[in-house]
């Protein structure tokens, strides 16, 4: 029993002795550094629109607020087609159906029924009809629009400009600060660059850029620019 206690101890110490022998000295030297910062913007003109289509029927039963419903999206989506759509880019991306329940002034009932809400998920890829796809699907049957968002097809380019003004601004942000400071960068010890994953809508004109025009007669919508962002982080040790 001693004899254990003995190694392991033992063991212990000598654990102990090697991860002593990992640790810096107090007065090893310590590598100075400078960090800087860089922010790049890039300006794109959309490409893409999405369109949120709402559709609401009712009914007194549920079966001819479907049908009604039904009825509404299919000629909606012939109509877009119609357009030159894909069938690939119409899709249903919310449908409920629920009872409903109205009521006098006196607080009886006048009527129950069954509501349907289906909502239609439209790419636009030729913004040159967005304007007419609008009124169109108005006169179709839809009942609201939703909501729209612009988008690019492809942001490769504009995600790539942008990284490279801002690890150019970070870099030049270092060459600032080691010549106010009286010392001289050294190597470069750490990047660390973050882009938008999405694009942030500007009407405002900016980038020599213009919104895609939409068609004489219909819903008058401006596509405007999309702001593309990239963050740069740099860290160079000072000679």
């Amino acid at each position: 029993m001693k004899r254990s206690l003995g190694l392991i101890v033992g063991s212990a110490l000598l654990i102990t002795a090697l991860a002593a022998c990992t640790i810096t000295p107090a007065n090893a030297p310590q590598i100075r550094t400078i960090s800087s910062f860089g922010t790049g913007e890039v300006y794109i003109v959309p490409d893409l629109a999405y369109v949120y289509v709402g559709v609401h029927s009712d009914a007194d039963q549920v079966s001819d607020a479907l049908n009604k419903s039904n009825t509404q999206a299919a000629n909606i989506a012939a109509s877009v087609q119609a357009l030159g759509v894909e069938a690939k880019d119409i899709q249903t991306t919310n449908f409920n159906v629920y009872p409903m329940t109205d009521y006098g002034p006196d607080g009886s009932i006048t009527r129950k029924y069954y509501a349907v809400d289906n909502t239609i998920y439209i790419t636009v890829r030729d913004l040159t009809k967005l304007g007419t796809l609008l009124d169109t699907v108005v006169r179709s049957g839809a009942n609201a629009i939703n909501g729209i968002s612009f988008d690019v097809s492809n942001k490769d380019e504009a995600l790539a400009q942008a990284r490279d003004l801002a690890i150019a601004q970070a870099k030049s942000e270092a060459e600032g600060i080691a010549k106010a400071a009286g010392v001289t960068l050294g190597d470069l010890q750490n990047v660390s660059v973050s882009t938008s994953g999405g694009t942030i809508p500007m009407y405002e004109g900016k980038g020599g850029g213009s919104a895609a025009p939409m068609a004489s007669g219909s819903v008058p919508v401006s596509a405007g620019q999309l702001l593309i962002t990239a963050n740069a982080n740099l860290t160079y040790e000072i000679k």
